[in-house]
């Protein structure tokens, strides 16, 4: 595998600057410059928003940073999640006085981490609040959900509540809002092919020519089964069945859906996987509110795709429908 990169140490703050440079909205902080926060920075009088997890994902995590979405992103090393005191810095960085609301994926470093800096911030006075997204069905039974990893659908979580922090909503209805979106919130994808991290000699994991693997995480955690390579529509049904077969009744007739790339999957193949998706989802009495297909959750250059699905009601519609200035969320 080929990458255009200069020194692999060099790898993540040079992306960080380069993300600065194109996009005018987004400033670096902290310790190496591993906090990326809003240009204008922290809006006063109100919530902030802040996540944070390794680097490798982009548009997740720091890409997402911009009024009326994240306030800060902590960074760390490719797949490797920030250390406590960037995310103590990147708290401080999203707290306009009203309290900062962290929302992460349900991965053990990137808690740890945000908790012992929660912890901290706390001690000088600032509040705090948790969620946390864990939206991969594949990775644990429904019994068992709190030990799902947080996938692409956490991006949902985060325009929830930043939307809600901009509005002027306070610190208990930012989280709840949060967690509403989270709970409500299914995922599931397939790799292709994997990903190499820079400056490593192989990649970290092998998917067999001429097959997938289903319900892989975006690190290489093993997923359900290795299958040979599908159609398109064959990859959304096996997708689609199990979001659907894992829904809440109480979660509604109306969906917000996300069809992802995980790097190297064209558009082209989305729009093939959508219509497909579309059409399982109308099946099993889900109209399709809102979509999204594009590159939004990323594992470097890995091959492959992930379905999200969102139960909507009229106030989590109205959050995703409201504006940002984040360059990566659609217009």
């Amino acid at each position: 595998m080929k990458k255009l990169m200069n020194d692999p140490a060099a790898y993540v703050d040079e992306a960080l600057e380069g993300l600065c440079a194109a996009f005018p909205g987004y400033r670096r902080r902290g310790r190496g410059g591993r906090v990326i926060e809003r240009a204008s920075g922290a809006a006063k009088g109100k919530v902030g928003v802040v996540t944070g997890g390794g680097f490798g994902h982009l548009p997740v995590f720091a890409g997402y940073v911009g009024e009326g979405l994240l306030s800060s992103c902590a960074v760390g090393n490719v797949f490797a999640g920030p250390p406590s005191d960037v995310c103590g810095e990147a708290i401080r960085a999203a707290d306009g006085g009203k309290g900062v609301v962290c929302v992460l994926g349900n991965y053990g470093g990137d808690r740890m981490s945000s908790g012992e800096a929660c912890d901290e911030v706390e001690d000088s006075g600032t509040r705090t609040a948790t969620v946390i997204v864990a939206d991969d069905v594949a990775s644990a039974m429904p019994a068992e959900r709190e030990k799902r990893r947080g996938v692409a659908g956490m991006i949902f979580a985060f325009k929830v509540a930043g939307a809600a922090a901009g509005q002027g909503y306070g610190l208990a209805e930012v989280a709840e809002l949060a967690a509403r979106a989270a709970q409500r919130t299914r995922s599931i994808g397939i790799a292709l092919s994997p990903c190499l991290i820079p400056g490593a000699a192989e990649p970290g994991f092998k998917v067999p020519e001429g097959m997938i693997e289903l319900g892989m995480g975006i690190h290489g955690e093993p997923g359900i089964e290795e299958r040979a390579l599908p159609t398109a529509d064959e990859a959304a049904r096996m997708m689609v069945e199990r979001i659907l077969a894992d829904r809440g009744a109480d979660e509604g007739s109306q969906a917000a859906v996300l069809v992802n790339s995980l790097g190297a999957t064209p558009l082209e193949e989305l729009l093939i996987l959508y219509r497909k998706t579309a059409s399982l989802l109308s099946a099993g009495g889900i109209e399709v509110a809102r979509r999204y297909v594009g590159h939004y959750a990323t594992s470097m250059e890995m091959a492959g795709c992930s379905i999200s699905v969102m139960g909507l009601d009229a106030e989590l519609a109205a959050l995703l429908d409201a504006p940002t200035t984040c360059p990566f969320w659609p217009r």
